[in-house]
C-alpha cells in the first residue's frame, strides 16, 4: 500500500518493520479526539478562506459519518495507515474522494497528535475528579455514621491513642481532597492548544490558532511552536498525580485489608469485593484492595517510563515520543477502575462496632491520658511520661490494663493520682477531651465533616 508520505520513498519497508513502527493498535482510543481536532481544524481553514465552502461542507459531512461509525465501532483499522492520523484521513478520501486530502493544509502529524493528546486528558481529567468526589461522598456519609465509633489509632503499626473512626475515615478524604485539587490545577497546562504549530515551525497558510482554539474549547494556545510539538509535560504531570491518587488509595487499600483479617476483624467487605480460595473453603480474600495496591506499581512505571523517554530528546517531535500514550492509557484506565472500585468496597463494608470497642479497652493507649492528666496537675511531662511508663510496665506484670489497676498501685507511684484518674483513662473520655483544631474530639471531628461538606 502507497504511504500517504511516502512521495520521497523509492522503497517500502518490510511488514514486520511497519507493525513495530506502527501506533494503530492504541493510539485508535483517540479516534474521537482525532475527529474533533480535524473538525475544528478544517472548519478554521473555512473561515479564513483557505479552502472554499464546497470543499469544507464535503469534508465535514465525511468527517461527521466518521465519527458515528466510530462510535457504533465500525470502523477498521489498518496497521499498513500507521496511527490514527493516517487511518482517518486514508478513511476519509476513500469515502469522499481526493477532497479529502487537503484537510491536512497547514497542519502536521506532529501538532495533530498533541492536540488529540491535549483533548483526551481534558475529558479524562474531568472524569477522574468527578469520581473522586464521588469516593469523597462515599467517606463522608461512613464517617457520619461512625463519629463516636471509637478505634485504636497506630504508630508504627501499634496501638497509640484512641480515636474516632470517622477521624481515621476522614484523613483519607483530605488526601483524596488534596489529588482532586491537584487535577484541576493541571488543567492549565492541558488547557492549551498546540494545533497550528505544523511540523514545529508554524505554517505558512494565514490560518488563525485563536479561532481553533475558541472552537475547541481552549482557553489559550501555545505561544512557541517548536515548544508545542515537543511538550508532553501535562501527560507527565497527569501521570504524577496519579502516582499520588494511587498512593493513596494503597495506603487505604493495606488498611483495608489489615482491618478485615482475623486478627483484626474491624471491617468486612461485602461479598461482591471479595474472592474465596480453590481449595480453602473457608477464605474470603480482599482480592480488590489487593489488587489496587499492586496496580500502583503499574502507574509508577508509566511515569517513570515517560520522563525515561523525555530526558534525552532533542527539540522537537522525535519518534520516542510515541511511546507517550500506551502509559497515558493504561494510567486512565487503571485509576478509573481503582476509584470505581474502592467507592463500592467502602460504601458496602460492614464496620464491626463491637470488636473495635473491644480493642480499645484492651491495650495501653490511654497511657498518654495518664501523662496528661500528671501534667496538668503540675508534673513535668517528662517525669509525668516516666511514671506513666512505670506503671504501664506494672500492669504488664499483672496481665491487667490501667483501667483495671487498683488506686494504691497507682499512688505508690505519685500522690497526685486520685479516684477521678479512672474517668480519664476511659476511652470515650480520651477522643472526647482532644479538641484542638482537626484533633479526634467529638466536637471537632463534626466540624471537620462540616467543611468537608463545604469542599463538596
Amino acid at each position: 500500500m502507497t504511504k500517504l508520505w511516502g512521495g520521497r520513498f523509492q522503497k517500502s519497508a518490510e511488514n514486520w518493520v511497519d507493525e513495530f513502527g506502527a501506533s494503530i493498535g492504541f493510539d485508535q482510543q483517540l479516534v474521537l479526539e482525532d475527529i474533533e481536532g480535524s473538525v475544528a481544524h478544517v472548519t478554521m481553514l473555512g473561515h479564513q478562506g483557505i479552502l472554499d465552502s464546497k470543499d469544507v461542507e464535503q469534508i465535514l459531512g465525511g468527517l461527521h459519518e466518521l465519527k458515528s461509525k466510530a462510535e457504533a465501532g465500525e470502523l477498521e483499522f489498518s496497521v499498513a495507515n500507521e496511527d490514527i492520523h493516517l487511518n482517518i484521513e486514508k478513511m476519509l478520501t476513500d469515502l469522499i474522494g481526493p477532497v479529502g486530502g487537503k484537510l491536512h493544509t497547514g497542519r502536521s502529524r506532529n501538532d495533530q497528535v498533541a492536540t488529540d493528546m491535549h483533548l483526551f486528558l481534558k475529558k479524562r481529567v474531568v472524569e477522574v475528579v468527578g469520581l473522586i468526589e464521588t469516593f469523597q461522598k462515599t467517606i463522608l456519609d461512613k464517617a457520619e455514621q461512625h463519629v463516636e465509633t471509637i478505634a485504636p489509632g497506630y504508630t508504627h503499626l501499634q496501638r497509640a491513642q484512641p480515636i474516632s473512626f470517622a477521624h481515621h475515615l476522614m484523613a483519607y478524604f483530605w488526601m483524596l481532597e488534596r489529588d482532586k485539587e491537584r487535577f484541576n490545577e493541571s488543567m492549565k497546562r492541558i488547557d492549551i492548544l498546540p494545533l497550528g504549530a505544523g511540523a514545529m515551525a508554524g505554517t505558512t497558510f494565514p490560518i488563525d490558532r485563536e479561532k481553533s482554539a475558541e472552537l475547541l474549547g481552549f482557553s489559550k494556545v501555545y505561544a512557541n511552536s517548536m515548544d508545542a510539538v515537543s511538550d508532553r509535560d501535562f501527560i507527565v504531570e497527569f501521570l504524577s498525580n496519579s502516582s499520588l491518587l494511587m498512593t493513596h488509595l494503597s495506603r487505604f487499600a493495606e488498611e483495608i485489608i489489615i482491618w478485615s483479617t482475623d486478627e483484626f476483624k474491624f471491617i468486612e467487605l461485602d461479598d461482591a469485593f471479595s474472592t474465596g480460595s480453590s481449595i480453602m473453603p473457608q477464605k474470603k480474600n480482599p482480592d480488590m484492595a489487593e489488587l489496587i495496591r499492586g496496580k500502583t506499581g503499574r502507574v509508577y512505571g508509566n511515569l517513570i517510563g515517560l520522563l525515561t523517554v523525555l530526558k534525552g530528546t532533542p527539540l522537537t517531535y522525535n519518534k520516542d515520543m510515541q511511546e507517550d500514550k500506551e502509559g497515558m492509557f493504561d494510567t486512565v484506565h487503571t485509576i478509573i477502575g481503582a476509584l470505581k472500585i474502592f467507592e463500592g468496597m467502602i460504601r458496602t463494608m460492614t464496620v464491626n462496632t463491637e470488636r473495635l470497642h473491644s480493642a480499645v479497652h484492651s491495650d495501653f493507649s490511654n497511657a498518654t491520658e495518664l501523662a496528661d492528666y500528671l501534667a496538668t496537675k503540675g508534673m513535668p511531662f517528662r517525669e509525668a511520661h516516666e511514671v506513666t511508663g512505670k506503671l504501664v510496665f506494672t500492669c504488664i506484670q499483672k496481665g491487667i490494663y490501667l483501667l483495671d489497676l487498683p488506686i494504691e498501685d497507682m499512688k505508690k507511684e505519685s500522690n497526685l493520682i486520685e479516684e477521678d484518674v479512672y474517668d480519664v483513662l476511659k476511652p470515650e473520655a480520651a477522643v472526647r477531651r482532644r479538641h484542638s483544631l482537626g484533633g479526634t474530639g467529638f466536637d471537632q471531628v463534626r466540624l471537620q465533616l462540616e467543611k468537608a461538606k463545604a469542599c463538596l
